[in-house]
């Protein structure tokens, strides 16, 4: 992994985008380090839209509801719970210039959140970016048990919806792969971002019970032909 200076210009939101675009990303130190610094990774994490891995345990945790999945309502609250330190993760590289730049992102319609609800709580859930055709990923959190993992199952199920081609997670983790995220070569990544930015991927978010139940029975579906 390299870093690139960023230097003393101001991190906003067109400058997000520019970097997505381009292949990079910001990080800092710390949560409370007010400075950034811009990663460009010699491998990258992605999760192929068509690759992607669902246990049956999980397939069962969707199915039976036991989350209320929203998009969008608590966008803020997301990326804070994402910023906290937990256990065995005391820094997050989530700081206040990072923060401020993807709220603004959220307000010109780009970042989104991917919630999990229960009895009217939090429980869990992630946030990226939406460009063109693809979606960064930037981070997810979880309250209760599976409660990331499901809004991450409703993630892909839209993206598949929605006609979008890359979901990029940056890098990859054990969590990641039991999902069946792989790494790839930066260049090969650069060749799938080109292409994935030529489209215009669309979430619906206001879709019927029906078209989302459709949506994910149809991702079980081809999960279960990936892992058989």
């Amino acid at each position: 992994m390299s870093r690139r200076d960023p230097g003393a210009q101001e991190l906003t939101p067109e400058l997000l985008l520019r970097a997505y675009a381009a292949g990079i990303f910001p990080m800092a130190e710390s949560r409370k380090d007010e400075t950034v610094f811009w990663v460009d990774p010699q491998v990258r994490g992605i999760i192929p839209l068509d690759g992607f891995h669902v246990s049956r345990r999980l397939k069962r945790t969707v199915r039976s509801g036991a989350y209320q999945v929203r998009y969008d309502s608590a966008f803020t609250d997301v990326l804070d719970l994402c910023a906290q330190s937990k256990k065995g993760r005391q820094e997050t590289w989530i700081n206040a210039p990072i923060r401020n730049a993807v709220i603004g992102l959220h307000d010109m319609g780009y970042a989104h959140s991917i919630e999990t609800w229960a009895d009217g709580k939090l429980a869990g859930g992630l946030y990226g970016v939406a460009l063109g055709g693809a979606f960064f990923g930037e981070s997810m959190f979880s309250r209760a048990r599976d409660a990331s993992k499901v809004a991450l199952v409703h993630l892909v199920a839209q993206m598949r919806m929605g006609g979008f081609k890359l979901l990029d997670v940056q890098f990859i983790t054990d969590h990641l792969r039991q999902f069946g995220a792989l790494e790839i070569p930066a260049r090969v990544y650069l060749q799938f971002l080109e292409e994935a930015l030529k489209g215009q991927g669309k979430f619906y978010f206001d879709a019927g019970p029906d078209e989302v139940t459709g949506a994910l029975e149809e991702l079980f579906l081809q999960s279960k032909t990936q892992t058989s």
